[in-house]
């Protein structure tokens, strides 16, 4: 039987520590002669690429350098090169991880292979990060489309080539301020719901949390361009009227310790980003980013509405971590999963309202 060519998309900015076993598992999980590494770097000094250009591997390679700085930039830059151009599926995994599981990998291929558009890690996350995520992304997009993805902003995933095509054409039609966006750390959401207008998405559960770089000192730009995309295209989409679950919401919120002094620093870092702007009403979460979709949803460009709804989710964040800081396991994941059900409920009222 032929084999269908596949394709591999590492985008990377200053990792040599951490490129090398990753092109590795890469390398095993594609599994095969006809596939291909894209190598999409924009890294501030070579080392990097010359890491990834020094693993052997079974795969054909292809080092883009000196690219546009921003994930998504890369992303795209990656997409569009002929060597991949005939792969009906793609993998696209983070680069600082330094834990890469082919198995991972290969399971992500393998269900786009079955059928899916998307396929995605649902891996365990400590309770202090991913929150964007837990607080907004995935209770954000269950409500407005009906897909319930664990970590929709998760870094490994795969896509299939029609997915990746409709994209590139949403792409194409963004607004320039968008176009930002998704050049950045929009593009995870951007992928994932452009994907998910074209067939099912799916998750691969692990079991372990991936160990790669912090996100937490990266919030402000992260949210900035991640949060945007998300409001403009879950706006486009119709709530389901009743929840897309059968049974309960399930969150993963991995206990761990923080040290006094990084706990305290975390802290500082929010009380130093909070602007109280004029009429901030100090709501209940999750109801301002209910209000955040409806403004979009009524002609409210998404950047400005995110900006709006930016001194909320920083509230929301620091009340977490101080609120939280002592809670087991299950009181996090049943506090994380109450808001999620409760977003759906203010939503569906709103969108009939429309």
């Amino acid at each position: 039987m032929t084999q269908t060519p596949t394709a591999a998309i590492l985008p990377s900015r200053n990792e040599p520590a951490t490129i090398a076993a990753v092109t590795a598992a890469v390398d095993s999980a594609l599994d095969g002669a006809r596939t291909v590494i894209v190598h999409a770097d924009s890294s501030d000094a070579p080392d990097t690429a010359a890491h990834f250009a020094a693993v052997p591997t079974r795969a054909g390679k292809v080092g883009l350098t000196g690219l546009e700085r921003g994930k998504g930039a890369q992303i795209l830059a990656a997409i569009g090169r002929p060597e991949i151009a005939g792969a009906e599926t793609v993998l696209i995994v983070d680069t600082d991880t330094r834990n890469p599981d082919p198995a991972v990998y290969r399971a992500l291929l393998d269900q786009i292979r079955d059928g899916a558009a998307l396929a995605i890690a649902d891996y365990p996350r400590h309770w202090d990060e991913a929150n964007l995520t837990n607080h907004l992304a995935r209770p954000l997009i269950a409500a407005a489309t009906g897909h319930d993805v664990p970590q929709p902003l998760a870094g490994d995933l795969a896509v299939s080539r029609k997915a990746l095509e409709a994209a590139m054409r949403a792409a194409a039609a963004l607004p320039a301020e968008l176009e930002a966006c998704v050049n950045g750390y929009g593009i995870d959401a951007f992928l994932l719901l452009t994907a998910a207008a074209t067939g099912p998405v799916t998750s691969v559960r692990i079991d372990e949390p991936k160990r790669h770089a912090a996100s937490f000192p990266h919030l402000p730009v992260i949210f900035h361009q991640a949060v945007p995309v998300l409001l403009h295209l879950t706006a486009a989409w119709s709530p389901p009227p009743t929840p897309p679950l059968s049974g309960p919401v399930v969150y993963r919120a991995a206990d761990r310790a923080l040290a006094p002094d990084r706990f305290q620093a975390m802290l500082t870092t929010l009380d130093g980003l909070a602007l109280t702007p004029d009429g901030y009403d100090d709501g209940p979460w999750p109801l301002p980013v209910a209000g955040a979709w409806r403004a979009v949803n009524s002609g409210t460009p998404a950047l400005d509405a995110a900006a709006r709804l930016w001194p909320h989710y920083l509230h929301r964040v620091r009340d977490w971590l101080t609120s939280r800081q002592h809670a087991t396991t299950r009181q996090r994941a049943e506090i994380l999963a109450a808001a999620h059900a409760r977003l759906h409920t203010v939503l569906i009222p709103a969108a009939g309202a429309s």
